[in-house]
């Protein structure tokens, strides 16, 4: 496939930098809103026909160079036999792991659960644009891991989780473990269902000490990627407000790394390996302000770091917000895709 995202998470030079936006597939578009009032999110996800057709609405409705797959990172503990529910509120698990004296003991694999993703990804790959890549993805292991031992909604803490961790390192690993088998099985499906690209979203990355993640999480997030780099797809490992940390992801760890809008790409750029690529790191709140304000800083910031850097991904520090204005979100891709970014 001929693609500018692939080109540049290959190593080849392009142009510009392919812009895609985590959290792209609906939230802020009137057409995705239009099918949440007719649908649940869970009806969304288990149709094959309604998750090709959210999953390809960004590329439409957005102009993106990508598309990620319409899921949820809490499919993986489904697998692991606990009992999910998605309400209005957020997700909530029928038993957290945290009500258990044994916790581990209750995860019982079944990969049949999971059946639905590949159908989808089979629909999108069937019904999608000529030229448009599709990305898998799965939830971080410490991630997933502070899901599980959650039972409030409004607890962005993970309290449960992280106390049980210093508590019970033992029984923690097994958990981690189990999440590890699960998560590999997982993507490797999705790179033979024809996923071209793969990306592994910590979002707590930086919920522990820099160090304790690099011990626990970082050698099992690495059998992940490498599982399915051994496929022949690229990936890119995103550990939101790990800090520093980053510089312990190499090449041998993930082609990409996302950079969340707390770490400047010119910072990240001097401590990351050099063969490693780096995607992000805009921060979602500036397309809050108008559109003036934010050409200033794309001007300022952006257009300079990608006439120097070949292997970025133009891409937000995190997801796009809820309430974000559509037309604000499309006028930054428009200018990725506009601007003259001096490339030699």
């Amino acid at each position: 496939m001929n693609n500018i995202f692939l080109d540049t998470i290959q190593g080849k030079k392009t142009e510009r930098p392919p812009v895609w936006f985590m959290r792209q597939a609906g939230r802020v578009l009137p057409n995705y809103q239009a099918l949440k009032a007719k649908y649940t999110f869970s009806e969304l996800m288990d149709d094959p026909k309604l998750a090709a057709e959210v999953t390809l609405m960004p590329i439409y409705d957005l102009g993106v160079d990508a598309a990620i797959l319409f899921s949820d990172i809490l499919v993986v503990p489904e697998a692991l036999g606990m009992s999910l529910k998605f309400t209005d509120a957020g997700p909530v698990f029928g038993a957290p792991l945290h009500t258990y004296d044994d916790p581990a003991k209750q995860l019982v694999k079944d990969m049949s659960k999971l059946d639905h993703v590949y159908a989808n990804i089979d629909k999108i790959l069937e019904t999608r644009p000529e030229g448009k890549p599709l990305i898998g993805f799965c939830g971080g292991l410490l991630t997933t891991f502070c899901f599980m031992f959650r039972d409030n909604v409004r607890d962005i803490t993970f309290k449960n989780a992280t106390e049980f961790l210093y508590k019970d390192r033992k029984t923690s690993q097994k958990i981690i473990d189990a999440l590890t088998e699960v998560s590999i099985e997982y993507a490797l499906k999705q790179a033979d269902h024809g996923v071209e690209a793969f990306q592994l979203f910590e979002t707590y990355g930086g919920l522990l000490p820099e160090e304790l993640y690099l011990e626990m999480f970082l050698p099992a997030s690495k059998k992940i990627l490498n599982a399915v780099r051994e496929k022949g797809v690229p990936t890119i490992y995103f550990p939101k407000d790990l800090g520093n940390g980053i510089k312990a992801i190499d090449k041998e760890v993930a082609d990409f790394v996302g950079i969340d809008w707390r770490m400047s790409l010119k910072h990240a750029r001097s401590i990351v390996d050099p063969e490693v690529g780096l995607q992000g790191n805009l921060d979602p709140r500036l397309l809050y302000a108008d559109q003036a304000t934010i050409e200033a800083e794309l001007n300022k910031t952006y257009l300079p770091f990608g006439r120097d850097n070949q292997k970025w991904i133009f891409n937000l520090g995190h997801g796009i917000l809820p309430d974000l204005p559509v037309e604000n979100v499309k006028f930054v891709i428009d200018w990725v895709k506009s601007v003259d970014w001096g490339r030699k």
